[in-house]
């Protein structure tokens, strides 16, 4: 393969090295399973100015695919580890990831993910909206995700269709988040944009299936995403952000 060479324009001189990382975590993690088809590219270089990564020649998606990833995707989560987190911050698309080793996936969750986006928020009204709920139902919150996360698995973290290639005879993950987390995170981002294939979601239950807790940890989960768009690209996102709040705060949350 000839290659890619990505150059660093996010603006942080660490986040290719981040991004070169999670490739190598993932990458390690699933030669351990025993789906071939889903693969990680190898990183041949990096520096804080480029990474350097075999080209990969895309072709459309077909079902066969689709479920090779879906059932590639669960053998990977299927991998128990230690603890939720990581031992140091990365990047999710154009923003900081904050990272920290953690016993207690719920307050990881609210804390790191959540409360971290919301700190960020400019608009002090926006954030103080934002910023209530987390306190009056944060602890109800971290419980809820305590009582139906399975195990810390090895997450992607950023897992939309545009981080997803086919080349007709793999499929491969790119520009992860990495972080150990619950697998249904991973999951929802598939659901962020639109959703993946039906066929993916069955192969993926075909091997692990998804709680029935799913639909309300989805909304969770799916906040951090809404919130990380909102702060990224303004308020075109503040509507989903308010939609997925009230969706928790309802399936969730007791008064």
């Amino acid at each position: 393969m000839d290659d890619f060479r990505k150059p660093n324009t996010s603006g942080f001189s660490d986040s290719l090295q981040c991004e070169a990382e999670g490739l190598r975590l993932l990458r390690e993690a699933l030669s351990g399973t025993v789906v071939s088809a889903l693969a990680v590219p190898e990183v041949r270089s990096v520096s804080d100015h480029e990474l350097v990564l075999p080209r990969i020649h895309t072709r459309p998606a077909t079902p066969a695919l689709m479920s090779a990833l879906g059932e590639g995707l669960a053998r990977l989560h299927c991998q128990r580890y230690p603890r939720y987190g990581l031992g140091n911050d990365n990047y999710i698309g154009l923003c900081p990831q904050q990272n920290r080793w953690s016993d207690d996936w719920g307050s990881f969750f609210r804390d790191d993910r959540l409360g971290f986006q919301v700190a960020r928020i400019q608009d002090s009204a926006v954030k103080g909206e934002f910023e209530r709920v987390l306190t009056r139902h944060g602890q109800q919150l971290a419980d809820f995700l305590n009582a139906h996360c399975d195990q810390p698995s090895l997450l992607h973290g950023d897992l939309w269709s545009g981080n997803v290639l086919f080349d007709g005879v793999r499929v491969w993950l790119i520009d992860p988040a990495v972080y150990y987390g619950d697998r249904e995170a991973d999951l929802a981002m598939t659901e962020f944009f639109g959703g993946f294939s039906v066929g993916f979601y069955q192969a993926y239950d075909r091997v692990w299936r998804r709680t029935p807790e799913y639909r309300a940890k989805r909304d969770i989960y799916n906040l951090y995403h809404a919130l990380n768009h909102y702060n990224l690209f303004g308020s075109s996102y503040l509507g989903r952000c308010r939609e997925l709040l009230a969706s928790v705060e309802r399936r969730v949350c007791q008064p």
